[in-house]
């Protein structure tokens, strides 16, 4: 249909001659200019805010890009910088050099405006709301700052999709944690070259993140930027006159490829949220269509994943929303805890915990709640994300060190470790956390949980999804658990599953509820690859009837067969007791303690405390014969063994001892002479009994010097241990040391950039200042305030004999050509009244100068000597002079003459009258010139008719005669006049005059 119109019409006008009234199909309708909703319009007459970051090397790159971005681009434009806090900035005046735009220093709570380039200033961090610009004293102390994360983040809550984030060259991480939360509100991210880059540190985090959309050099971003800006707002027209019926079937192709390529399906997701991150993807690429969109998709199957990253990315911190993470440690983990025991596991699962932030935040405060109140459980977090590098990033545990934007300078030392620029999360923190990566929606759930944080996951799903997830989560949590939403999530309609704990921060307690009352859950499970065989009713009741008869059987045949057995743990205490154990164990004095150790019998304790620590060291069973414990008024022979226990349940290194008694030769049988003997022989025995209780004995003292030995090695190790401490603490004073040596670098190449430029531009301004005054031929000569000389120009050569090594010598030492002797004395008075002096000065060979003398002011108003100018005005002197003698020539004819003459400008003022007038009327000098001729006297010249005639004198080159005048004058009576006027013709006719010459011819008959 396009290409036809073209066919009929080229130009794309109407044939005017044409009287065929066209009908309005269906088709043409279509076609009409579309009526925007108040959302496009709005879109549509937005502008996009820039939000520029750089460090040590970014003046260079911040010129380059200004030097390519043309003046009217609609954008604004907010440079942050690493400034040195104690310097003044520069940079408005280097960026001006570069562009047109105006540049202004960022101040607070000045409104944003588009073709305009704010740039902070020293010492403030910025941030912006409702396009306000707003300054703030940074808390953190100097090298610890993060202004370009902190003003980022900002921005992107307060400008959403029409923010931009460009990052250039410098050292460190600042601006990672920033352009995260620029992408997870739709915005756009580029970032310099790093082999462009001065300083690639900056650059390569970013990239890193695998979140940045363009990467290239400075001079190459203005161009890209303006074509991604002019998409947006062309997008933001088109996007509501897109037919409903084109879009979805589109849609579902770039979902279909989604699921083919990363086996995710985000059908069930907003279908606005996944348009908006289309639509970026497609400005990105500048594609217009989704159908063409499509085609590029399966062109280039790497788009898949980057579309994939971009609707999935999470926008996470260390303690988003702090007063959240307060009410987990006032509220949340004390009902958790309430009534808890030493063997209770606390376990919590983290949904969509992207780069494991959220995950180790809740760790680490809940780390520090168990250690303040002094709790001994265990913790287990299961922290999961359907994104595997997110997941592999949380699982290493290293962070830029920007993110103490967020985390407390005593949270950072006590579970983090400082390496170079990255922060690590310590052991103790990491193994509470357990990462996988897990669809909720068709991966199987964890079970038995206290608490589940899913936080701003919930947002992303359409009613349907969230109706499936949210009984899951009540299913999985035990009675009283806590389910933690994001500050924009609710339950919806699922109030019969959960109570409100907190309202604000959207806590919820699990509802106990009856079977009945809620549709059955649907779990997601994984495919299992056998077939379970149905089982019915009455087959239950057999098995339960076979079982507990088994187990009766089971029971007797242990008690009356098994010897007695204790099983403990690795501490030695008894966890279990089976048999009689009495003639082996028996309570010890002193407070109860159930430890096996302790509750030996005589000759039990050190074998068997010598047997446990032999499988403790080499882990397999052990096996003591004949050990000879003392029973009550005798003793008995058995044989010790200490086995392994399977491991049970969660329960993990415990082990069986047991008793064994061996069969003891009675006395009957020696007296029935089965063992016989002579004297010696039982001497023999009695002195083996001896040694052998010294043997003991020396064993013992053994035992306890080896105890001894080892309190005193633990005392050691712990002095070790304490001087490990000192020496990481040192290492930690030394890494703080280092980062603000490094960040105190980065500011001093930062300010020695904007000084080099500042050098380039007064060196500059410099050869401009010098050809100025050269080219004038005005001589000059600057003194300082003990009127020394600091400089010249050559004219000054001829007035006061000066050479290039008289700088720095007093003037009063230099001889001078001029015929003036006060110059020093007048130049020292302009110092102290900083009045300044002009006089005409003439030199010894004649020629005449305009002498000004004039204070030197610096550009913060500070009197830093004076500036001596001799302007040449000889030709106007000697021609003034000339006039002067001319003039007293005349005026001597004038006065000569007997008849009163006037002379008048063009107002008819009187300039000038000779002698003969002011005796003739008899009036003085004062009341006559100045005058207006009609205001002579008492009006006697105010004669309309003469009046009419001066005044065509001048503009009409006339002139008049013998007009005739007869008026009445107070001092000489009457008279009669004839007046002749001509007009004086000078060099300008500005300046032309008119010459009244007045005959007097009272009493005269007239010719």
């Amino acid at each position: 249909m396009r290409e036809r119109r073209k066919k009929e019409d080229p130009k794309g006008r109407r044939n005017k001659d044409s009287n065929i009234k066209k009908i309005k199909t269906k088709e043409t309708v279509n076609k009409k200019k579309p009526v925007l909703s108040p959302g496009a319009k709005k879109r549509a007459n937005s502008f996009h805010v820039v939000g520029m970051s750089a460090s040590a090397g970014g003046l260079e790159a911040f010129e380059q890009f200004f030097r390519n971005m043309p003046p009217d681009s609609g954008m604004a434009f907010i440079l942050v910088p690493h400034l040195d806090p104690t310097h003044k900035s520069i940079m408005v005046d280097l960026i001006k050099r570069c562009t047109r735009m105006e540049v202004i220093e960022a101040k607070d709570g000045v409104r944003i405006r588009p073709n305009t380039i704010y740039v902070i200033p020293p010492n403030n961090d910025l941030s912006v709301m409702q396009e306000r610009l707003h300054l703030m004293e940074p808390l953190a102390p100097r090298g610890q700052r993060h202004p370009i994360d902190y003003f980022l983040r900002s921005l992107a809550d307060d400008q959403g999709e029409r923010a931009i984030c460009i990052i250039l060259s410098g050292t460190g991480t600042d601006g990672t944690v920033g352009l995260k939360a620029i992408k997870g509100s739709g915005g756009m991210v580029m970032v310099q070259d790093p082999l462009t880059a001065k300083y690639d540190g900056m650059p390569r985090s970013a990239i890193d993140t695998g979140l940045v959309d363009y990467v290239l050099p400075p001079e190459k971003m203005p161009e890209a930027l303006i074509k991604y800006v002019s998409y947006s707002k062309v997008r933001a027209v088109k996007k509501d006159s897109e037919t409903a019926a084109k879009m979805p079937d589109s849609l579902q192709k770039i979902l279909i490829l989604l699921r083919s390529q990363t086996g995710h399906d985000f059908s069930l997701y907003k279908k606005n949220t996944i348009l908006r991150r289309i639509e970026r993807r497609m400005g990105v690429h500048q594609v217009d269509k989704l159908s063409d969109y499509v085609r590029y998709m399966q062109e280039h199957p790497h788009e898949i994943n980057l579309l994939f990253k971009e609707i999935i990315i999470g926008v996470t911190n260390f303690f988003r929303d702090k007063d959240a993470f307060d009410v987990l440690k006032t509220k949340v983990y004390p009902h958790l805890l309430k009534g808890r025991s030493p063997d209770d596991n606390i376990r919590i699962w983290v949904v969509g915990c992207s780069t494991g932030e959220e995950a180790y935040s809740i760790a680490i405060t809940l780390r520090e709640y168990i250690v303040k109140e002094g709790f001994d459980v265990k913790v287990q977090i299961f922290a999961t994300d359907i994104d595997e590098d997110a997941i592999e990033t949380a699982r290493q545990g290293i962070y830029p060190d920007s993110i103490a934007v967020d985390v407390s300078v005593e949270r950072l030392k006590r579970f983090f470790t400082k390496r170079g620029n990255t922060y690590h999360i310590n052991k103790e923190i990491r193994e509470m956390l357990v990462f996988a990566t897990q669809d909720v929606i068709k991966d199987p759930p964890f079970s038995k949980l206290d608490m589940i944080s899913c936080r701003n996951l919930l947002i992303y799903f359409d009613a349907e999804l969230q109706k499936k997830v949210l009984p899951l989560f009540h299913y999985v949590l035990k009675p009283e658990g806590i389910l933690f939403l994001g500050s924009s999530e609710t339950i919806g309609g699922f109030t019969d599953l959960f109570d409100t704990f907190d309202k604000k921060w959207k806590f919820f307690k699990r509802k106990d509820m009856l079977a009945s009352s809620h549709s059955a859950v649907e779990f997601p499970t994984l495919p299992v690859s056998y077939n379970a065989p149905e089982v019915t009713a009455g087959e239950v009741k057999k098995r339960d009837k076979t079982v507990g008869l088994s187990d009766y059987i089971e029971k007797m045949l242990l008690d009356k067969y098994a010897p007695p057995c204790v099983i403990v743990d690795q501490k030695c205490d008894i966890i279990y007791i089976h048999g009689r154990t009495g003639k082996y164990l028996e309570p010890s004095s002193g407070i109860a303690k159930m430890n096996i150790i302790s509750m030996a019998r005589e000759g039990l304790k050190t074998p068997l405390e010598r047997a446990i620590h032999k499988y403790l060291s080499q882990k397999s069973g052990v096996v003591s014969k004949n050990v000879r414990v003392h029973t009550n008024g005798g003793y008995q022979l058995i044989n010790l063994s200490i086995k392994p226990v399977p491991v049970f349940a969660q329960n993990d290194g415990l082990i069986m001892v047991i008793f064994e008694d061996v069969k003891r030769v009675e006395d009957s049988e020696i007296s029935k002479g089965k063992i016989t003997g002579d004297r010696d022989s039982r001497k023999r025995i009695l002195e083996l009994e001896q040694e052998l209780k010294y043997t003991k004995e020396s064993l013992q003292t053994t035992i306890e010097e080896l105890e001894t030995a080892n309190e005193e090695l633990k005392s050691t190790n712990e002095e070790l241990q304490s001087s490990n401490e000192e020496l990481q603490s040192t290492n930690e004073e030394l890494e703080t040391a280092k980062e603000e040596t490094q960040s105190l670098n980065e500011e001093l190449v930062t300010v020695n950039s904007e000084l080099q430029g500042k050098i380039d531009e007064l060196t500059e301004i410099n050869n401009d200042m010098k050809n100025l005054l050269d080219s004038t031929q005005i001589a000059t000569i600057f003194l300082s305030n003990n009127l020394k000389i600091k400089r010249f120009t050559p004219e000054a050569n001829k007035i006061i004999n000066l050479i290039a090594s008289d700088v720095g010598r007093p003037i009063a030492h230099i001889a001078s050509n001029l015929l003036y002797e006060n110059l020093i004395e007048d130049v020292e008075g302009v110092l102290r009244s900083l009045v300044f002096v002009q006089k005409e000065v003439q030199t010894k060979d004649g020629h005449w100068y305009r002498m000004k003398i004039m204070p030197y002011r610096t550009s913060d108003n500070v009197i830093d000597g004076v500036v001596l100018t001799f302007v040449d005005i000889d030709d106007q002197k000697k021609f003034l002079l000339t006039v002067e003698r001319s003039f007293d020539f005349v005026q001597g004819i004038v006065n000569t003459v007997r008849e009163p003459l006037i002379i008048l400008d063009e107002d008819l003022r009187v300039v000038y009258a000779n002698e003969s007038f002011y005796r003739t009327f008899r009036v003085i000098k004062e009341e006559t010139e100045r005058k207006l001729i009609y205001e002579l006297g008492n009006g006697q010249w105010d004669i309309p008719a003469l009046r009419q005639l001066l005044h065509d004198v001048i503009p009409n080159k006339a002139y008049f005669n013998d007009f005739k005048v007869e008026s009445e004058f107070e001092k000489i009576g009457r008279k009669t006049m004839l007046l002749n006027a001509r007009l004086i013709n000078l060099s300008s006719p500005q300046e032309n005059l008119i010459l009244l010459a007045i005959e007097d011819i009272t009493g005269r008959n007239p010719v």
